[in-house]
């Protein structure tokens, strides 16, 4: 069994290796142009599988690399987006555990076993950051945190979509009797689609747990405003009977009770004084202070 690694799809050793085991041009063509979805197809003489790398940013947001694998009857041909470090080191952690694997399916599963497992410590980084999100929408509500909401919903969409064609993949490969990959192989694949499947249903409750967060940021911000209403509005219900009573006595006409009074102004404010005591009184009657 050999196992052609290949760190740049532009290299004249996959031209050369595509004329030795005669793969299709398209499936080169697919190595060489990035951005594809994950996916399988069958040739004669080899199964060609595009799979899905995903990695964290310096700012958390979710990125995605290819890696294209040939699956022979003997040999095994990976060919790994360039720049990709986290691609790199998990071709190395595969040669290091596949030392036993005399057989190009057994390399095939354990490069597909691996890949399934580098999205685990992605999940639980977003499960830590929608924890700390519903947080901050319950204590303390701000723009910054209603932004990291829906950037985190937009990564989550992006590996949704990964997982699901990635789950696809594992279907077809737990389904189909190809010659390249023997019967004893198959419950190892059915395992790779049931991590598969169960990385997606976690997917989609931190889906729910982000909209429940949000909910709560919406609601947040609504109760604070409604604190704030009801402050201003208590404060004008208080300031109302002073208001009235200066507005009339404010007025330039004659004949007001008390106008010519030398006491007028104590009489004035013992009234505004009596009258706000009474407004509070039957606020804190009905309870609505």
């Amino acid at each position: 069994m050999q196992w052609h690694k290949i760190d740049d799809p532009n290299s004249p050793e996959l031209d050369r290796l595509a004329e030795q085991y005669q793969l299709h041009p398209l499936h080169i063509e697919d190595c060489r142009h990035r951005n594809q979805n994950a996916k399988i197809e069958e040739s004669p003489g080899y199964i060609f599988t595009v799979m899905k790398g995903v990695r964290l940013d310096s700012a958390g947001d979710l990125l995605t690399a290819d890696l294209d694998i040939f699956l022979g009857q003997d040999y095994v041909i990976t060919v790994l987006e360039d720049n990709c470090p986290e691609m790199q080191a998990l071709i190395q952690q595969v040669e290091k555990a596949s030392n036993g694997d005399t057989r190009a399916d057994q390399l095939y599963y354990r490069i597909m076993d691996h890949m399934v497992d580098t999205y685990l410590p992605v999940m639980d980084h977003y499960g830590e950051t929608i924890d700390e999100l519903e947080d901050q929408a319950l204590e303390a509500p701000t723009p910054d945190t209603l932004s990291r909401v829906f950037g985190t919903k937009r990564n989550l969409i992006l590996l949704r979509r990964v997982l699901v064609n990635t789950r696809d993949v594992a279907n077809h490969l737990q389904r189909a009797e190809s010659p390249f990959i023997q019967r004893d192989m198959w419950p190892f694949l059915r395992d790779v689609y049931d991590h598969v499947a169960r990385n997606l249903d976690t997917v989609e409750m931190l889906r729910d747990l982000l909209t429940g967060a949000l909910d709560v940021y919406l609601s947040s911000v609504a109760n604070r405003t409604n604190q704030v209403m009801k402050v201003l509005t208590v404060l004008g219900t208080v300031a109302l009977p002073a208001v009235v009573v200066s507005s009339i006595y404010g007025m330039n006409v004659k004949g007001l009770p008390g106008a010519e009074s030398p006491h007028a102004l104590a009489v004035v404010f013992s009234v505004m004084v009596a009258t706000t005591v009474v407004l509070l009184w039957v606020l804190k009657r009905f309870r609505w202070l």
